[in-house]
């Protein structure tokens, strides 16, 4: 990714740290525009708006926070990775499916097994006499 397409801006971590965590912004906030990138092909575009991440906006820009780590050189790294994977995860297109149909051996068992199946259920509610 070029670095001009990303846009980074540091904020404060939340969670422990104590006095670091409160007057030294580490957190790491990367925004990438995938809607918008020329880097990208259309169907790499296509297969990663597709996706139901929480993370794209409706404007197809993909905010990326990280906070993992006690420098803001760290946090830049891990987030950049992440943005990485998640560009990679949409490199490879899925297989399509080809449909098959079950065997002619297959069907028997299926069928055998249903008339078992059927005869131990109509045994169930044979009426018995008791007057022998």
């Amino acid at each position: 990714m070029p670095d001009e397409e990303l846009v980074e801006r540091f904020v404060r971590s939340s969670g422990p740290g104590g006095q670091n965590v409160n007057k030294v912004a580490t957190a790491v906030e990367l925004r990438f525009d995938i809607a918008n990138s020329p880097s990208l092909t259309e169907p790499v575009r296509a297969r990663l708006l597709a996706k139901r991440d929480r993370r794209l906006t409706d404007e197809g820009v993909l905010v990326l926070s990280a906070q993992r780590f006690r420098t803001q050189d760290r946090n830049r790294e891990d987030a950049r990775e992440r943005l990485a994977a998640f560009i990679a995860s949409g490199l490879k297109a899925p297989k399509k499916r080809i449909a098959t149909k079950p065997s002619r051996a297959a069907k028997k068992r299926r069928l055998d097994e249903k008339r078992g199946r059927s005869t131990i259920k109509a045994s169930r509610g044979a009426r018995r006499t008791w007057d022998e």
